[in-house]
């Protein structure tokens, strides 16, 4: 049994609530803030009959690691997760979904990581894939930035991002990358399927035996005086027009 751990602030131990209540050990919060922010979250908490601890600021801080606790932290249970992309690809087969993955090659910066982990667990996504070099990991800034989908997203950082694409087309999963010069747009492809969408780096994009593995290249419309997008704001674009798709 790994040792319980802290989650700070209202998004973080918010998704928690909504996800997984029964792992919730105790919730700490600052009593002496009475906004309709913490009303709520209080009654989130009671409705999924959390234990409240009232604590002053510096507890919560000293509990939290850190002073942007927002007045909330609680002490969790870790939360079983899928362990690969194996286990999750086998355990969505008999429901029928098809697989929506995100690709990320070569994204460094823990900011973009952790809006990518966002964006695609506002979308729906299944799960989010990185190769091991050239990527960020999980740390406390893309959880941060991630808003709690750090704990709902799976994460899977693989040894050979080619190899790992291939096995997903050996699963019927077409492999659809991004890129400014592909002869379509993101708009003229089926997204409806079983689907990996590749995003690479700003600037540099897909490195090139990623882009030789694609299925199929896409364009994202620019239609002002930039260039590109931001690669969490492109992963957005692709995957909630997915999302728009299938539903």
């Amino acid at each position: 049994m790994s040792s319980p751990k802290v989650l700070f602030g209202f998004h973080a131990v918010g998704v928690r609530l909504k996800t997984a209540p029964q792992s919730i050990i105790e919730i700490y919060y600052e009593p002496t803030r009475r906004d309709a922010r913490m009303r709520q979250f209080l009654d989130r908490a009671r409705e999924a009959n959390a234990r409240l601890i009232e604590a002053d600021g510096l507890r919560i801080a000293k509990l939290a690691g850190s002073h942007g606790h927002q007045g909330v932290a609680a002490r969790v249970e870790a939360v079983t997760q899928v362990r690969s992309l194996d286990e999750l690809l086998e355990q969505l087969e008999p429901t029928g979904v098809p697989p929506l993955l995100l690709v990320l090659d070569g994204i460094t910066d823990p900011h973009n990581l952790g809006a990518c982990l966002r964006v695609a667990d506002g979308a729906g996504a299944h799960a989010v894939i990185a190769p091991k070099d050239h990527a960020a990991g999980i740390n406390a800034t893309v959880a941060k930035v991630a808003s709690g989908a750090a704990e709902t997203m799976p994460y899977f950082m693989v040894t050979n991002l080619a190899r790992t694409l291939g096995e997903l087309k050996e699963r019927n999963i077409w492999i659809i990358g991004t890129s400014d010069d592909a002869p379509k747009t993101l708009y003229q492809v089926d997204l409806k399927g079983p689907v990996a969408l590749v995003l690479g780096a700003e600037g540099t994009g897909m490195r090139q035996l990623t882009r030789k593995t694609c299925d199929e290249l896409v364009s994202i419309p620019m239609a002002g005086a930039v260039e590109s997008l931001n690669v969490s704001v492109a992963s957005g674009v692709c995957l909630y027009e997915a999302l728009r798709q299938r539903s």
